[in-house]
């Protein structure tokens, strides 16, 4: 294989995630998003289970000892996604590679019940492992987990039909956005697909798309505040959670307005919007699968491209520190992220922020 097609058609592999309380977040997860806990890992250091559906895979770990990287991790930031793991045919050719381009190493190359990992340094503390899947083996399947019988759902059976993850949205300092689309373009040889500065109110920030080459499967939207503006939920985030980090994580849905009728109905609450963005929608999108009413009924918000249309929607964060929280997301070809939603986004955190503001305010009172 050469060095110019090891990175042409990455793969999401699974997202790793550091908690503090495993059972917890296995219970939360399963019971509000309907994942199947399908396989569980332990150590000495460590105690690991596996969650997926359809083409989602999360592996959550929980540090049993002080010198596990999970620990120090939880004490900087709280729980949170660690690892996002590349599908690749080579993971030591991809690892050698990225070293080569310029990635700080983490582990090399090493082989475990038919895998092949290693691991480099992504953004803040999370990492990027190359995964080399066996052939013949199990989508599910994971190095050093052992199966627990419960079977992920499949698109017959899924219930809320959650298919895969389909970006991931980063928070990063002030001054470090162009690095970090320059790192993943030299290193990885993603493309940056879209850009744009969004400005709400007395608030701005600029958010800039990187995705991978081929299918385009891995996609990350990198955003950075502007410090000479009022600090808003951007600038919190950072500052709660410690640095740069995964803020958000979307998963695609074959149905909208059932995912979200059934995540609700499992606890889930979901950020609304203003009636205002219903009334005006006409004036720049007309929905062509779903209903007006639904769409409102349920908070859901719509945007379009060349391509086709997008539904989106984000659920209220559930973290001690409000530093994570997902959302859902069905495209209809539509491949951008669409300007105002993305203003909609900022909007309607800036509307929770404040939210939990005038709480605190009046608790003092």
């Amino acid at each position: 294989m050469t060095t110019t097609t090891i990175f042409d058609d990455l793969r999401l592999d699974h997202i790793g995630f550091y908690v503090g309380d495993l059972d917890r977040e296995t219970a939360r997860l399963t019971g509000s998003l309907g994942l199947a806990a399908y396989a569980t890992a332990q150590d000495g250091r460590a105690r690991s289970a596996a969650l997926g559906a359809n083409r989602i895979r999360f592996t959550l770990t929980q540090p049993l000892s002080a010198d596990h990287p999970a620990a120090g991790y939880l004490d900087r930031h709280g729980d949170g996604v660690s690892d996002i793991a590349l599908g690749v045919p080579d993971a030591a050719a991809a690892y050698h590679e990225a070293v080569r381009r310029g990635a700080r190493p983490v582990s090399a190359p090493a082989g475990r019940d038919g895998f092949v990992t290693a691991a480099v340094h992504g953004f803040g503390d999370v990492l990027h492992t190359f995964v080399q899947r066996p052939a013949g083996a199990r989508e599910r399947a994971l190095p050093g987990f052992r199966d627990t019988g419960q079977r992920p759902t499949g698109p017959a059976d899924s219930a809320l039909g959650l298919q895969e993850v389909d970006h991931l949205a980063v928070c990063v300092p002030a001054g470090e956005l162009d690095a970090t689309v320059e790192w993943y373009r030299r290193v990885l040889g993603f493309d940056l697909t879209f850009a744009e500065r969004i400005a709400v109110g007395a608030q701005a920030m600029t958010t800039k798309v990187v995705r991978s080459r081929g299918r385009g499967e891995v996609t990350f939207t990198l955003i950075e505040p502007d410090v000479t503006r009022t600090p808003g939920h951007i600038d919190e985030f950072l500052r709660d959670h410690g640095g740069a980090g995964v803020q958000h994580l979307a998963l695609a849905a074959a149905d909208i307005v059932t995912a979200v009728e059934g995540t609700a109905a499992r606890g889930v609450e979901f950020l609304t919007a203003p009636d205002v963005y219903y009334s005006l929608l006409a004036e720049r999108v007309r929905p062509v699968k779903y209903r007006l009413e639904d769409l409102a009924r349920l908070d859901i918000l719509v945007d379009e491209d060349h391509d086709g249309q997008l539904y989106q929607i984000f659920a209220r964060s559930t973290h001690p520190r409000d530093t994570f929280f997902f959302e859902l997301i069905e495209r209809l070809g539509a491949r951008s992220f669409g300007s105002g939603n993305i203003s909609a986004l900022y909007r309607a955190v800036e509307l929770q922020r404040s939210g939990r503001r005038d709480a605190r305010t009046e608790a003092a009172a």
